[in-house]
């Protein structure tokens, strides 16, 4: 099997009247976050039944797939990344992680993000260095940014919140409205298991948040607690 496999097992499932919502929901248009991304209309249930497919393909041939300049493409084959990494050993784990990172400019809209950088980064990094997730911060890229935060849903899983809060930081002052929504998740996800720690959050950064991130992190709030944030 070879990622050309593939590509002829999504092509074989294109539905044009789909691709053509998919590219509006994505943002497509010139100046837009998904500007030039291109769809073949593709559900995710028939993306992950084709990734399902081609578990064994190499970690070659599946990078040809993250090069591909159709979404699903690209989907497909970060989704065998995943299904792989979550079997895998703590070695190749680190393999997959790393090519993840090197190819991350094709990863390059939200859903790709969210996908994929919790299993392919935030789970291998549970048990290495995490000083990779402060570079992809502070890049001047949307989708590197996105993935630092949202990899930490891995770390606040296994009940670990310090990363999360540290880059949630480093994120208040970000202009789009794409990290704010990526904040607000993953603090909302803290407060699930930790209410105090993510009380502390709001009560030193609460003023300084974006109010979308703020309205995200509140979210399971009871309704007088919610207005007390928001009121502040």
């Amino acid at each position: 099997m070879t990622h050309l496999d593939v590509k002829s097992a999504i092509l074989a499932q294109a539905n044009p009247e789909r691709a053509q919502s998919s590219a509006s929901f994505f943002k497509t248009k010139p100046g837009q976050y998904g500007e030039g991304d291109q769809f073949m209309g593709l559900s995710m249930p028939q993306q992950h039944a084709i990734a399902k497919q081609y578990l064994t393909l190499s970690i070659d041939d599946v990078e040809q797939l993250v090069h591909e300049p159709f979404h699903e493409m690209r989907m497909t084959g970060l989704l065998i990344w995943v299904y792989q990494a979550r079997k895998a050993g703590a070695i190749q784990q680190a393999i997959l992680m790393d090519r993840y990172v090197a190819n991350r400019r094709y990863v390059n809209n939200w859903d790709l993000v969210d996908v994929s950088c919790p299993y392919l980064v935030g789970q291998p990094l549970l048990q290495r260095d995490r000083s990779i997730l402060y570079d992809l911060v502070q890049e001047d890229h949307l989708w590197s940014q996105r993935m630092a935060i949202v990899s930490t849903v891995a770390f606040i899983r296994a009940g670990q919140f310090a990363d999360t809060l540290a880059i949630a930081e480093l994120l208040l002052t970000h202009k789009h409205d794409l990290i704010h929504k990526a904040v607000g998740w993953m603090l909302r996800e803290v407060g699930k298991r930790n209410i105090d720690a993510l009380d502390e959050f709001l009560h030193d950064y609460g003023r300084q948040m974006p109010r979308t991130s703020l309205r995200y992190a509140i979210e399971r709030f009871e309704l007088a607690r919610r207005t007390y944030y928001l009121t502040r």
